[in-house]
């Protein structure tokens, strides 16, 4: 694949941008007969950023399979969130901004059908964010591990870390009260979508994890609504080898067109 270093001002954000982009081979472009690429956009966890996903996975050799893009952008701790404190609004980056510069500057499809989102723990929680709040752009979603219940982290114990933590998560969402109100709440967006219009949903979490009981609940609330596809590994916990293992997994989901190589 070509691998693109790509950056630009944000006008959103109002200041330079990053995300890495990876495109198929000339020869693998060759065989859309023009026609624009699938794009999935790769979305970081909380302590990372847009280099993590090709630094601890083999992604690109992955997505080498297939006639498709991998946006990975980068966000910082922002949960995906325009942010209640200060001028951060990265949901509006990342669904509106982002796939409009990417689509501008590379051969990417515009098609709800062609466009996918996946995240591992905070990615996932962004990534699961984009389909069901803007279910008519996003084909297909997949979380990683994900901290789909974002309204229960203000009920942890607090103390030390934690105590931090909820501060932080007070910047980024408000107070408990408009987290659990508004569209930053993924279990209030899902409970309002009606079933026909959700994009196809791909849930995985070890039984190992601190988040597990968080997807547990979620697919229990809403599996049968939307028919979730969800994966559960036994011994997995909160690690790049899972998610490593995963991503392959969720690609092959996709069912998007493979490359064909002539060796």
């Amino acid at each position: 694949m070509t691998f693109n270093d790509f950056h630009f001002r944000s006008d959103v954000l109002g200041l330079q941008v990053t995300a890495w982009v990876l495109l198929p081979d000339a020869n693998v472009m060759a065989q859309q007969g023009g026609k624009p690429l699938p794009t999935l956009y790769l979305l970081h966890g909380l302590s990372d950023d847009h280099t993590m996903w090709m630094r601890n996975t083999r992604i690109e050799q992955y997505a080498n399979q297939y006639r498709m893009a991998v946006v990975m952008p980068a966000v910082a701790r922002s949960f995906y969130t325009d942010m209640a404190s200060g001028a951060g609004k990265y949901f509006t980056f990342v669904s509106e901004e982002l796939p409009r510069v990417m689509e501008t500057y590379f051969p990417l499809s515009k098609n709800r059908e062609d466009r996918f989102a996946a995240g591992l723990s905070m990615g996932g929680y962004g990534a699961m964010k984009l389909g069901l709040r803007l279910p008519h752009r996003y084909g297909a979603i997949a979380s990683l591990s994900g901290a789909v219940e974002m309204e229960r982290d203000y009920h942890r114990p607090r103390g030390g870390g934690e105590n931090e933590f909820w501060h932080e998560l007070n910047g980024i969402f408000g107070s408990e009260e408009q987290l659990l109100a508004g569209d930053n709440n993924l279990t209030l967006v899902a409970d309002k979508l009606a079933a026909k219009d959700a994009p196809r949903i791909y849930v995985a979490c070890g039984d190992k994890d601190f988040l597990f009981d968080y997807n547990q609940h979620f697919v229990k609330t809403f599996g049968e609504k939307f028919s979730i596809h969800y994966e559960v590994t036994p011994g997995a916990a909160h690690t790049w080898d899972y998610w490593d293992s995963q991503i392959q997994k969720v690609l092959q989901w996709l069912e998007v067109p493979k490359a064909e190589r002539g060796w």
